[in-house]
């Protein structure tokens, strides 16, 4: 792979990842209610699905995908109707003063890392879109005249070491800001404003086209 086109690519994808999504939100408010360092599972959950969702792309699937009015229609109104109850489940949330260590641990009772891992990973393969999102991105990087498997890999990478960094930042910043979240009104407003978010981006998905 040329450095130009390389370069161009990770130009491209700095401003997609950057630009906050449901996994972003999801980063910031475990970084706030669980620390820095636990919230990191999340991060590599989103990762991991991610990679799966670019490989099952390379693979063919979101060329069936966009083909199939059925399979989106359906992977689209699960991922849609999962972000509507992880907001549900946020307003619903109690309203805790999260209490911050010298080490970032977090009370007992919280979600253990594994939990966080899985909620990670299911917000970021929930959204069909993003097979078709990598489908239709790789190609304008790839030359077709050179070994594709090792351009793909190199793609593939750097989308991961990227978005794993700034999404560990959304957590870093969550974990800041919730040091100032010390009154219980501060949390419930936290907590309906993420919720309110992650119930638009539901809703958003489920009214998504192809």
């Amino acid at each position: 792979m040329e450095l130009t086109t390389w370069l161009t690519y990770v130009g491209v994808i700095v401003a997609l990842i950057a630009f906050p999504g449901p996994v972003a939100l999801l980063c910031a408010s475990h970084g706030l209610r669980h620390g820095h360092q636990r919230a990191l599972s999340t991060v590599l959950g989103g990762a991991l699905a991610a990679l799966i969702m670019m490989t099952a792309s390379a693979l063919g699937l979101g060329a069936i995908l966009a083909a199939s009015e059925t399979a989106f229609l359906i992977l689209k109104y699960v991922g849609g109707l999962y972000l509507i109850y992880l907001g549900i489940q946020s307003w619903r949330a109690p309203v805790d003063v999260p209490q911050w260590e010298v080490n970032e641990a977090m009370p007992t009772g919280t979600q253990s890392s594994s939990q966080l891992f899985r909620t990670g990973f299911a917000v970021g393969i929930s959204n069909p879109k993003d097979l078709l999102f990598f489908a239709a991105l790789f190609p304008g990087f790839i030359a077709v005249d050179q070994p594709q498997g090792l351009q793909f890999a190199i793609l593939a990478i750097t989308w991961l070491v990227i978005d794993t960094t700034l999404m560990s930042m959304y957590s870093r910043v969550g974990s800041k800001v919730g040091r100032l979240f010390q009154q219980p009104h501060h949390v419930r407003w936290f907590n309906r404003v993420t919720g309110s978010l992650f119930i638009t981006a539901g809703g958003a998905l489920l009214k998504a086209q192809r």
